[in-house]
């Protein structure tokens, strides 16, 4: 099941919103045979670890990352494959939260098909969270924070400089991580200080570019933003209160920019989510992470914590965040850690 795990990274970035999904084949305790989702409309795992198996698949046990599906998409069953290479047992991580796809393992044992579901369910879940959660909580995005900090917990200096805080691995990283992601978000502050690309320039040829969001409560955007010059070629949204400057929601507009009115986060990811974002990456700033934070809209938090220290001058990561009793605060899984060269990377999850 590590294995299969490891197999379904591979196709990070190019099946969204399609699960991540590895697939072994067993004989013997021996594998005879491996596959991955690799792209949004193509060949299934399972039915490519079945199909470099061959006739020893027969008797053989398959191990999946999800549920064998059992419906006819843009691929056929799963299940039907299965059954007619004579596998004797079907091991997977987790069941099928789809509804469409959903009673494969139903499917299987009715034909006689031992099945078992749970085996590194945890792993498998952290591993597909956005799409778990489209399921389960379909009326807004999956929201994802990113952080590139110094120890002393700041995004910037003294000056609001940010480049570059972190190393070059983590920001090979980053666009690694970015590719998984249909929404990258910032804050209007990061927007003007930065004008980022919020781009996929990695080892990751994307599917579907991001489209690019900014938070801007009063329409302050500068028009000369390489954001907004390139609207009318990648989607790029401005989240605004109700109420914002009418002249200048109109300017952005003739750029190509969408203008969204919402009257607070929530409100803000629910059109989001209606405008087919279903997975959002926030990169800062430190008021929008703060109140994202605070209304608990945030699922996983990236922290990227460089060597080094930055002093009391310095950008504070988060800022208006309430601060609740110790006994009260929110305690988040530790889901990841391991260094990107010299910076440390912690993923959490919240609970």
């Amino acid at each position: 099941m590590k294995r299969a795990l490891d197999l379904g990274w591979q196709g990070w970035g190019r099946v969204h919103p399609n699960p991540l999904v590895g697939a072994v084949v067993l004989s013997g305790g021996e594998p005879i045979g491996e596959g991955f989702h690799a792209e949004f409309g193509g060949p299934h795992a399972e039915a490519l670890a079945l199909v470099k198996a061959g006739v020893r698949g027969r008797g053989a046990t398959l191990v999946s990352t999800l549920e064998p599906c059992n419906h006819q998409g843009k691929q056929p069953p799963c299940t039907d494959a299965i059954l007619r290479a004579g596998i004797r047992r079907v091991v997977a991580a987790l069941a099928d939260p789809n509804p469409l796809a959903a009673g494969g393992a139903e499917r299987l044992r009715s034909a006689g098909v031992d099945v078992e579901v749970g085996l590194m369910a945890e792993e498998a879940r952290r591993q597909n969270a956005a799409f778990l959660h489209r399921h389960r909580d379909p009326a807004r995005p999956y929201v994802a924070l990113k952080l590139a900090t110094s120890l002393d917990f700041r995004i910037a200096d003294r000056e609001g400089r940010s480049r570059w805080i972190s190393g070059p691995e983590a920001r090979e990283f980053v666009h690694w991580l970015r590719a998984g992601f249909d929404g990258i978000a910032v804050g209007v502050g990061t927007a003007r200080a930065d004008d980022p690309r919020l781009s996929v320039r990695g080892a990751v040829p994307v599917r579907v570019p991001a489209a690019r969001i900014v938070f801007d409560r009063r329409l302050e955007l500068p028009s000369e933003l390489g954001l907004v010059r390139t609207a009318a070629e990648l989607p790029t949204y401005v989240i605004a209160e109700p109420g914002a400057s009418g002249d200048r929601a109109t300017a952005l507009t003739a750029s190509g920019v969408r203008v969204l009115c919402a009257p607070d986060p929530a409100d803000a990811l629910r059109q989001l989510r209606a405008a087919d974002i279903t997975a959002l990456l926030v990169e800062g700033g430190g008021r929008l992470a703060g109140v994202l934070l605070d209304a608990n809209l945030v699922d996983r938090f990236y922290w990227i914590q460089a060597p080094v220290w930055l002093g009391d001058g310095g950008i504070p990561a988060v800022r208006g965040l309430r601060s609740p009793p110790i006994s009260d605060a929110a305690r988040w899984n530790v889901a990841e850690r391991r260094p990107l060269g010299e910076d440390t990377l912690l993923v959490l999850d919240r609970v």
